[in-house]
């Protein structure tokens, strides 16, 4: 592409049309402290330096795989077979990247119609699209399909969301007319954090958003708060962060879920330093036109012969920008791709199997936590994830074990805020072992003491 430079007069013309007085107008949102921060790198190195430098930067770090890890609050470390990796590099996988030619795009087209089935059945939805960027995006887009629908703009989200996809919510929405109510987080009474959810529905709310599994790991009954939800002729939007959890709790359609958000990333994908993730989107078929991204079906070509399409793809790309669905120009291919490789090896015998392995391993961690002077668990009813109260600030706890190569949590200050500071939220999969959580177990006696 040919460099086209502009005059100031042309850079001036534009500024005056969009209705701004300088070009830093556009970079108003940018806190100023990373936009044009102080950055102390070393001088020029050769290639062999560079590596050795930036390689014991990384050393530096803790990998999950170093130690006794209980990490969670949206990410989760399981083990994703060899296999997954193997067969994510096959040729009839890796066709056309963005499949606008069905005819020489089937490897790919038949894989998203297959993650769909798997995502539409996990969710007991009747509908789910080709993926999003990530669960916090959908979450954002649910909220933006739930006032296409309802034809208002107040939604609710409620405390058990996690505040990152709140926050990217309101990021979202910080443009258009919607207008975004968070309710407060009960870490140490759901029922009550529940029940002021249903409290604050009203004629005006589009949607509401409530997270099942909690980011505290709460499990709740959302029955009450879906007939609710109905009665005002609202949405219910679940979102799901632990995709094991499909394995172990009812489904949130089954609940009376209108749209299902989450993260894929437990099933097939590793952590990955936080990304990149798999996000579901799954809804019933009375709204699939308002559903965003891209939907693949299944159809028969002039000879008879099955095959798949892109059925629905209402993006900006595809039609008059105003008329879109959304602006998420893509699906998560490559991971979508992984998490249905890897559900396909558990099968719905094996995801329940491993969801009950999880939740057994929890109950233990929770067990052993219950046993450490100072140490109370709020969690009743749980899956994956446990939210304690410790006896002084959890971030210097955190802290100190991570100095004895112990990963143990999320302080509660980072989600939550100072109100927060003592509560801990700690994760265990299939892949903590005894000796993790004996290790957390004596870590903590020694910090608290």
């Amino acid at each position: 592409m040919r460099y086209l430079p502009l005059s100031g007069d042309d850079r001036q013309q534009m500024l005056e049309k969009i209705g701004a007085k300088s070009v830093d107008d556009l970079f108003v949102d940018i806190p100023a402290s990373v936009l044009n921060p102080d950055i102390d790198l070393p001088d020029h190195k050769s290639e062999m330096q560079v590596e050795r430098y930036l390689g014991a930067m990384a050393r530096q770090n803790i990998a999950a795989s170093d130690g006794p890890f209980f990490l969670g609050a949206g990410a989760y470390k399981h083990h994703v077979p060899a296999s997954v990796d193997h067969l994510i590099q096959r040729g009839e996988f890796l066709t056309a990247y963005t499949p606008y030619q069905p005819e020489i795009a089937q490897g790919s087209l038949q894989t998203v119609f297959e993650f769909q089935s798997q995502v539409a059945a996990l969710t007991g939805m009747d509908v789910a699209n080709a993926s999003m960027y990530d669960g916090s995006t959908g979450c954002a887009e649910a909220v933006l399909m739930a006032r296409r629908v309802t034809r208002r703009n107040k939604a609710l989200i409620a405390g058990s969301v996690h505040p990152h996809y709140r926050a990217v919510t309101e990021t979202t929405t910080q443009f258009t007319d919607d207008d975004i109510v968070g309710l407060e987080a009960i870490p140490a009474d759901p029922n009550a954090e529940l029940q002021a959810v249903i409290n604050a529905v009203d004629d005006q709310t589009s949607c509401v958003v409530i997270q099942n599994p909690g980011v505290c790991g709460h499990i709740l009954d959302l029955s009450e708060l879906a007939e609710t939800c109905h009665a005002h002729k609202a949405l219910m939007v679940v979102v799901v962060t632990e995709a094991y959890s499909f394995g172990a709790v009812k489904s949130p359609g089954e609940m009376g879920a209108d749209i299902v958000v989450g993260e894929g990333q437990s099933i097939g994908n590793g952590l990955n330093f936080g990304g990149p993730y798999v996000g579901l989107f799954a809804t019933r078929q009375k709204y699939v036109r308002n559903m965003p991204g891209r939907l693949c079906g299944e159809t028969v070509d002039a000879d008879g012969n099955r095959g798949f399409v892109l059925t629905l793809s209402t993006r900006e790309q595809h039609i008059r920008r105003e008329k879109a669905t959304s602006n998420i120009c893509t699906n998560a291919g490559l991971c979508a791709l992984a998490f249905t490789i890897h559900m396909t090896l558990m099968g719905e015998k094996g995801l329940k199997a491993l969801a009950m392995t999880n939740h057994e391993r929890t109950c233990k961690l929770r067990d052993a936590l219950a046993s450490v002077d100072g140490v109370t668990v709020l969690n009743k009813h749980f899956f994956n994830e446990l939210a304690v109260t410790l006896p002084m600030n959890a971030n210097d706890v955190v802290e100190t074990l991570a100095g004895q190569g112990i990963l143990a949590g999320v302080p509660g200050g980072r989600l939550f805020g100072a109100s927060q500071s003592n509560l801990l939220l700690v994760a265990a999969t299939e892949c903590t072992t005894d000796e993790d959580i004996d290790a957390l177990v004596s870590g903590l006696k020694g910090a608290l003491s």
